[in-house]
């Protein structure tokens, strides 16, 4: 990686002509990770001797993209794992009939080619969910925490353990691996509680876990469109109960989107006061929900109006990229941005707020704005404004990452990194 530090590092950085959200042209200058200044296009301040100069020609500038939800060890495997039925159960067999044979090196080829894809989109930051349990052992997991510290000059690439079934009682099997993924190196405890015959049990039993190591955590919750099933509650009374401070998101939580308005209201509540944020998946929900449906099929998301004016963060993710759970997939937040638009009825500023500025809370990362102060990661987008940028996700971007070029492929440049194929970065 020092190599890859070496040309992407400069001791400043000046991005002229860039376009802001509100429509203002201005020049900002970067130094030490942050931005120093933003001021009109045309002031001609000096530029140091070390300053490197990037002419953005009017494009659109925004905070960075942050994917909170993928599964890298699952990517780009559609075209050799199949899901006939198209549903989750078909996703779930598909991958544990082919995860006992992958290799270590097969599961970090294909993550490293993922996370060049998100870099590339402009997502500086990664919370992956990778499997754990019989079958694929700490393989997967193993294999993620190689390549985060391969690309940590590049991309936080953040690893939730995503154990199996049954987890409780404490001394399981599944609870005994999950904690050994986090002795491997994974970052917070996940699963998916809703899934298994006691899922009470379950969702205490990770609460407890992630206590005990004093890690964050990220749990599948709800991903069906029963009503009756509704665990999100119980996650977040088992926060309460417990005490647990670490940070607590909900994934999916599509059941929610079916309860009563009285219901949703009661839920948020909770959650609110519990300090749980909640990622929504477009892409994968709509795609896996609904297909014996045949009238009136639910758009299969959570209760967005809800939560958001409980005061839950709420953050969009793209899910799966090309495997059994979703054959398709760019690795770009624009593409979630763009559905929470057409499919949940947001507005475009507050699907690319769900992109950036709330995946950046439900990571813990410090907020980004493009002011003077702010964290200098960035991207910047061929587009004129940010309803273009959703409707048109133009290919031409450049990213910043603490003041640092690492993407610039307007003229099919990729600055600051390669990827070989299924093997390594350069």
């Amino acid at each position: 990686m020092s190599e890859v530090a070496s040309r992407v590092e400069a001791a400043s950085l000046r991005l002229r002509r860039a376009s802001l959200a509100g429509g203002e042209l201005v020049d900002i200058d970067c130094a030490g990770g942050r931005i120093v200044a933003c001021e009109p296009t045309g002031a001609n301040r000096p530029v140091g001797a070390a300053c490197e100069v990037l002419d953005l020609a009017g494009m659109l500038v925004l905070p960075a993209f942050v994917e909170p939800h993928a599964h890298l060890d699952k990517a780009y495997t559609a075209d050799i794992l199949s899901n006939p039925t198209g549903d989750l159960a078909g996703a779930i067999a598909a991958w544990h009939g082919a995860a006992a044979a992958m290799t270590v090196s097969e599961i970090a080829g294909r993550a490293r080619r993922a996370v060049r894809a998100y870099l590339d989109s402009g997502c500086v930051a990664v919370r992956t969910h990778v499997a754990v349990g019989p079958g694929i052992g700490l393989r997967a997991v193993e294999a993620l925490v190689e390549v985060a510290h391969e690309v940590a000059d590049l991309v936080e690439l953040q690893v939730v353990a995503h154990v199996g079934h049954p987890l409780a009682p404490s001394g399981s099997r599944h609870a005994t691996l999950l904690r050994d993924a986090l002795a491997v190196g994974a970052n917070l405890v996940g699963g998916s509680p809703h899934l298994s015959d006691d899922p009470i049990a379950e969702t205490y039993a990770c609460v407890e876990i992630a206590g005990e190591a004093g890690v964050g955590l990220d749990l599948h919750t709800d991903e069906t469109l029963d009503p009756a099933m509704l665990t999100l509650e119980v996650l977040a009374k088992a926060v309460v109960a417990s005490g647990f401070t670490g940070g607590v998101t909900a994934s999916h939580c599509v059941s929610l989107g079916m309860q009563e308005g009285s219901v949703q209201r009661r839920v948020a509540e909770e959650l609110a006061m519990a300090g749980i944020g909640v990622v929504t998946l477009p892409q994968t929900n709509l795609y896996l929900q609904a297909r014996s449906v045949e009238t009136a099929a639910p758009r299969a998301l959570t209760a967005l109006g809800a939560l958001e004016r409980a005061g839950v963060v709420v953050g969009a993710g793209g899910d799966n990229l090309q495997d059994p759970f979703n054959p398709l997939g760019r690795a770009d937040p624009l593409e979630a941005a763009s559905l929470l638009v057409s499919a949940g009825h947001f507005t475009v500023e507050r699907a690319h707020h769900a992109v950036t500025a709330a995946p950046r809370r439900l990571l813990q990362l410090p907020e980004v704005e493009v002011r003077v102060g702010s964290p200098a990661d960035l991207v910047a987008i061929g587009a004129r404004n940010l309803r273009e940028a959703l409707a048109e996700a133009p290919g031409e971007r450049v990213v910043v990452r603490v003041g640092r070029v690492l993407v610039d492929n307007r003229r099919g440049d990729a600055r600051g990194v390669a990827v070989d194929g299924e093997a390594s970065w350069r």
